[in-house]
């Protein structure tokens, strides 16, 4: 007996795939995912997934070969990843980059051996043919002979054993990619398979409305894994999430926090039955104390604040009852979840002290193994097991993280430590202010350490000179002479709902006309200023 069958027969090692398909038929004719308004039963997509594995089998895709998909949120695609994942190849979604350049520079990295594209995502086909043949097969439209669905329907859907091993690679997940072309980290099938392990939980109903390519797929397969029901929505909307909500009787939703400040703040809230609700998720970026609070206001006792990255995956947790019954925690990550090691590096190589803030680095099982075809960011990235995540924090006495931002982000001013999240805070406690967002300038021109961007309730403008007292009086004047302060109706975001920094960046002063009003102040500073 070899080892790939001697970890599967111990019960060492199961793939997340198999335990998805005894899911899917134990529950054969009940609903597992809601798309459209449409219920796919356990078996409908049981049988989905052994037509797919035949079918990629058939045009020569088997262990060891990457399966790429341009993929909607459409059952579908969640039936050809765990196809290709069956057969033991690995699979990508990738992110729908609004650059041509940055998707076709993507592409040449994963050099797939099959690139799957819908109707809705057939637009992000490169322009010109790459300079090695890349084969394409679509769903749902296009010439029978290039069907992916076609071929799929003339397979039988009689049972196929999985031929995954442990080691192998599974599943490339995408970075959010705000600052470039996404980093795009690997994980074999004992590692994706832990990261989403989750405790029986029949009654979760998930909305899944995000891009496939970042969290959703995780949460895709928490949920189905566990016993619960996927709601899968194309995209978000604010105003559709709400009613999905209350049509759908949604638990469980996860929104970057863009999304959840725009959610929260609409003006359906009121309207809407809520009460179904038992955890609001968000994750991706800065979140501000006030901005939190507002949100249980609007909400109740239902937020939810991860902290990890798709390489990392989640590295702790705080629960919605830490959030509302103590908001002195809302300016905190949570407690670091069971299984997962945290450690904090000063800038010069040492181990930060017990307390002390440091840059984060991460070890789990759930940690990714290195980035695809990027052997030299990976280096950077990934050592000795241990992720680097490159965000600074710190661990209180109680025994809660503390996530400061992005190390490039933080600087520290007269013996204080500033992070875009306290700018962000001073700003949006202002009544005219919804949102904001800071980071530091990569403006080789300007002596400015941040760019700010702030953005007004609805029919409201923001006094921006006032902004700026307020970092003043805050942070005193060598900081608030440090921003640079611009006011927008809608701040730049990626696709995947994230800030999007280069798009900011890009939004340069003298090209703003009416969406954005700049202003600058100068002050002299009076201390040293050094990273942090």
């Amino acid at each position: 007996m070899n080892q790939d069958t001697t970890t599967r027969a111990t019960g060492t090692y199961r793939p997340y795939v198999d335990c998805l398909l005894d899911e899917f038929e134990s529950r054969a004719d009940r609903p597992v995912i809601r798309y459209e308004g449409t219920n796919v039963t356990g078996r409908a997509l049981r049988s989905a997934i052994y037509r797919y594995a035949r079918a990629l089998e058939a045009l020569g895709v088997d262990r060891g070969s990457l399966v790429a998909l341009f993929a909607p949120n459409r059952p579908e695609a969640i039936a050809i990843r765990y196809a290709a994942n069956l057969i033991g190849a690995a699979a990508i979604y990738l992110p729908a980059l609004a650059d041509a350049d940055r998707r076709a520079a993507l592409l040449a990295r994963m050099a797939p051996a099959l690139l799957v594209v819908f109707p809705e995502t057939a637009r992000l086909l490169p322009d010109t043919p790459a300079t090695t043949p890349l084969r394409v097969m679509q769903v749902g439209f296009g010439n029978a002979a290039t069907r992916l669905d076609v071929l799929a329907n003339a397979q039988p859907d009689r049972p196929l054993q999985g031929r995954n091993t442990p080691d192998e690679l599974a599943v490339i997940v995408s970075s959010g990619g705000t600052t470039g072309v996404p980093k795009c980290s690997c994980r074999s099938f004992a590692a994706w398979s832990a990261l989403v392990k989750a405790p029986r939980d029949e009654q979760r109903r998930q909305l899944v409305n995000g891009p496939l390519a970042y969290l959703s797929q995780v949460l895709v397969d928490t949920t189905l894994g566990a016993g619960g029901t996927v709601v899968l929505e194309r995209r978000y909307n604010p105003a559709a999430t709400l009613a999905a909500i209350e049509v759908e009787r949604i638990t469980d939703l996860l929104l970057v926090e863009p999304q959840l400040f725009e959610t929260m703040d609409h003006r359906d809230v009121p309207f809407r039955d809520l009460s179904s609700l038992r955890s609001i998720a968000h994750v991706g970026g800065s979140a501000p104390a006030v901005l939190r609070r507002r949100a249980i206001e609007r909400f109740g006792p239902v937020l939810t604040h991860f902290y990890g990255a798709s390489e990392a995956g989640i590295v702790s947790a705080l629960a919605p009852h830490e959030s509302a019954s103590k908001p002195a925690l809302l300016d905190c990550a949570g407690r670091v979840r069971a299984g997962v090691d945290v450690q904090f590096r000063r800038t010069d190589g040492t181990l930060a002290a017990p307390g002390e803030p440091g840059k984060i680095e991460v070890r789990s099982a759930a940690v990714a193994k290195g980035y695809w075809n990027q052997p030299e960011e990976a280096a950077l990235k990934f050592r000795n097991g241990w992720c680097l995540t490159g965000d600074m924090g710190f661990i209180d006495k109680a025994g809660y993280l503390h996530v400061l931002g992005r190390a490039q982000d933080i600087r520290r001013i007269a013996g204080r430590t500033i992070a875009p999240v306290d700018i962000e805070d001073v700003l949006c406690r202002l009544p005219d202010v919804r949102f904001a967002t800071a980071f530091a300038s990569s403006d080789a021109f300007s002596d400015d350490l941040w760019r700010a961007v702030v953005e007004p309730w609805a029919g409201r403008r923001v006094d921006v000179a006032r902004c700026l007292r307020a970092l003043d009086a805050a942070f005193g004047e060598t900081v608030a002479s440090q921003v640079r302060l611009t006011q927008s109706r809608a701040i730049a975001q990626t696709e995947q709902g994230k800030v999007d920094r280069m798009a900011i960046m890009r939004a340069a002063p003298s090209h703003a006309s009416e969406a954005l009003c700049h202003a600058v102040v100068r002050l002299q500073p009076s201390c040293s200023i050094t990273l942090g």
